[in-house]
């Protein structure tokens, strides 16, 4: 083999090495944790593969009213716009680690003149005009032969997807904020409607006691009675009503708006029944829980970090070449210039850092093994969150139930006392007393019946409904802005 053959071998053995290098990255490659999760979530049925969540948000909220004043808050609130701005951001940074990929490339330019005249010359223009001229082109490249840079823009990626959870999360709290204000509305209507019937009710009560009273049939014990019934409800108003405004604030801000009342569209929370459906597989809620995949992709993060300072205790190599023209003339720039180039290869490393890098690698491997935990700490609170949610709704069905059956009985024992009073077989204050067991009983199942729907919102968060996945969306358009 001749001299020259051999030298080509040998540039292409380096260069193959070069390459096979390049292809691998010290550190741990990430892998999935695994979180072992029920079979069935605790308070749900029969595990189905259909889920609640998968239901879009205005399958589940079908009163039109409400559905106006989500996609008002989904686009003027201000968290989640907020929380936009921040994922590009993060696409930013993004963007900025994938480009050490790429060698980069500067420009450089000059022009000068200038004149040399002999000293001590008596002639003033004894002298010669000196003009030069160059452009030059540097190109710097970082041989990526430890995955250095591979794992940062690992890390940036992964920082990048994380960013992207938390519009959806907040899109998730916002849906169910709304819903849950809207309900708490619906429910303060019917309290006030229950208060203002029952005042009304109550003030005939103290009117015919105090006739009763001038006309010697009523004592002054019962009339006194009457007038403290009618002051508890009437009480009652005004504590309603400011409720009503503090939820119509809090629901504005939700949407954006400045303080003001909040149009109901004569929705009756009566008319709204829970949906009976199942929660799902508990092995899907850890791919749909934003929360759930934002604490993975920081984990998948901070798993490449740990690569990122290995890295650092190897050589960075880089190869640098220049291009350019040089001319001693500027009229002959184009045509008498002479061109310029090169090419070099540099290699730095750590000799001693005083056990910085020892130190930078025992920080990257603590903040991975914290952000471990904590992802197995968010599955498992999004399993108790289900659970929850499953049980609450169970119980408070079995609640409402029980309350109607209350508000039942007593309307039929207001009703036989005033049938028995009519009848002269019982005095007034019989019907006073059912009156006043029915006022809060009524109350009780607006509540119980407020709750059971604040339930199913909760049920809806808890597994992650309201969002559809849009991470290969995202990720296709990082790639779009490189």
């Amino acid at each position: 083999m001749s001299v020259r053959c051999r030298g080509h071998v040998y540039w292409a053995l380096v260069l193959g090495g070069v390459i096979w290098f390049a292809g691998c990255a010290v550190g741990p490659d990430y892998k999935r944790p695994v979180v072992v999760s029920p079979a069935v979530f605790r308070g749900d049925g029969a595990p189905t593969n259909s889920s609640f969540a998968d239901l879009d948000w205005w399958q589940v909220y079908e009163d039109t009213t409400l559905q106006a004043l989500v996609r008002e808050a989904l686009t003027n609130n201000y968290d989640l716009r907020i929380a936009v701005t921040r994922v590009e951001q993060a696409r930013a940074l993004a963007m900025q680690a994938k480009s050490q990929f790429v060698p980069t490339v500067n420009y450089n330019g000059s022009v000068s003149r200038g004149r040399n005249e002999a000293f001590g010359s008596p002639f003033p223009n004894n002298g010669s005009t000196v003009s030069s001229a160059a452009a030059t082109l540097n190109a710097f490249w970082e041989v990526d032969l430890w995955g250095r840079v591979r794992r940062l823009n690992e890390a940036a990626r992964a920082r990048f997807l994380a960013s992207e959870e938390a519009p959806r999360g907040i899109r998730l709290s916002l849906l169910s904020e709304v819903a849950a204000d809207y309900f708490r509305l619906l429910e303060l209507d019917q309290e006030l409607g229950i208060a203002s019937r029952t005042t009304n009710s109550f003030a005939e009560s103290l009117r015919i006691f105090t006739q009763r009273l001038e006309g010697g049939t009523a004592s002054a014990l019962e009339a006194a009675r009457a007038e403290a019934a009618l002051a508890d409800a009437a009480a009652a108003i005004p504590a309603i009503l400011d409720q009503i405004s503090a939820t119509e604030n809090q629901l504005c801000l939700l949407l954006g708006r400045t303080p003001g009342p909040i149009h109901r569209g004569g929705s009756s929370l009566e008319a709204m029944l829970p949906p009976n459906v199942s929660a799902g597989l508990p092995s899907s809620l850890l791919e749909r829980r934003p929360d759930v995949r934002q604490a993975e992709q920081l984990l998948h993060s901070a798993n490449a970090q740990i690569g990122e300072s290995v890295a650092e205790f190897f050589p960075r190599i880089g190869l640098t070449a220049l291009l350019g023209k040089v001319s001693p003339e500027l009229s002959a720039f184009t045509l008498g210039s002479a061109n310029a180039w090169g090419i070099a290869a540099s290699g730095s490393g750590p000799l001693f850092e005083g056990g910085r890098l020892v130190g930078q690698y025992r920080q990257a491997k603590a903040a991975r093994d914290e952000a471990l935990l904590g992802y197995k700490q968010t599955a498992l609170s999004a399993l108790r969150d289900v659970s929850n949610a499953l049980i609450s709704r169970e119980r408070l069905g079995e609640s409402r139930d029980q309350r109607a059956r209350q508000v039942i009985a007593l309307e039929t024992a207001v009703k036989l006392s005033s049938e028995r009073y009519v009848a002269g077989k019982a005095s007034y204050y019989e019907v006073l007393e059912a009156q006043q067991q029915l006022f809060p009983a009524e109350l009780n199942l607006a509540r119980t019946q407020r709750d059971q729907l604040l339930a199913t919102v909760e049920l809806y968060k808890a597994l992650g409904g309201g969002w559809h996945d849009e991470s290969n969306s995202g990720v296709a358009s990082l790639e779009s802005h490189h």
